[in-house]
């Protein structure tokens, strides 16, 4: 890990020399309560549209919950027309989840350790097209009941594809156990918010991060 390239994409939850962390560690222990007072251990991250945050609140957030020694956390990028997430660890992405799924590699070898301790990245490759059919597929509920099944005390963040682009998310947030939804400052409108709230009808929505908040 270079400390520099992570600070460059505003990776900071494992800087503890940064102030900001702090907010991180907040939403940590507010997320830890919910999931340890429901018995939950699978959580989706989206938003309402693009460029609000989400692949960075789910990145920090993963960072953080991996520094509690009592949890293990593993990062999947489902957001599978533009993954991001290996570009936040400055990380070559060879095989990663649609590999796994068409049968192409197995979950072992395109898990990539990002080097932070007790956190673990399954990456994604860019699809491109008929995602929300793979995220609905039977291959992918199989895969998200190994992964939550087989370590009890590891939890596992999915970042999710914004609400608004398309129909990836809405397909897969009924798997999850939670979801938490990331909106923009002064970008993000109220009826963005509403028909994201709309959409989440049925899914444990947790509650909402408002990012890039202005002082």
């Amino acid at each position: 890990l270079n400390d520099k390239h992570l600070a460059e994409n505003r990776v900071i939850a494992g800087l503890d020399y940064d102030r900001r962390v702090e907010a991180y560690r907040q939403l940590r222990t507010q997320v830890l309560k919910v999931l340890k007072d429901n018995g939950w251990n699978t959580l989706a991250i989206t938003s309402p549209g693009e460029n609000a945050g989400k692949s960075l609140t789910a990145t920090n957030l993963a960072i953080s919950l991996s520094r509690e020694v009592n949890h293990t956390v593993m990062l999947v990028d489902l957001d599978l027309r533009q993954p991001s997430l290996h570009e936040m660890f400055d990380i070559t992405v060879e095989k990663g989840l649609i590999d796994y799924l068409n049968d192409e590699a197995t979950l072992e070898e395109v898990l990539v350790n990002p080097g932070f301790q007790r956190l673990v990245l399954l990456p994604g490759r860019a699809l491109g097209k008929y995602s929300s059919e793979i995220l609905s597929s039977p291959q992918m509920k199989s895969l998200v009941r190994d992964i939550s099944q087989r370590y009890a005390e590891r939890i596992i963040i999915f970042d999710l594809p914004p609400l608004l682009r398309n129909d990836d998310a809405l397909m897969f947030t009924p798997t999850v156990d939670a979801t938490l939804l990331v909106v923009e400052d002064g970008v993000t409108t109220s009826d963005d918010v509403l028909r994201s709230l709309q959409l989440l009808e049925g899914s444990n929505l947790i509650g909402t991060i408002l990012n890039k908040a202005r002082s």
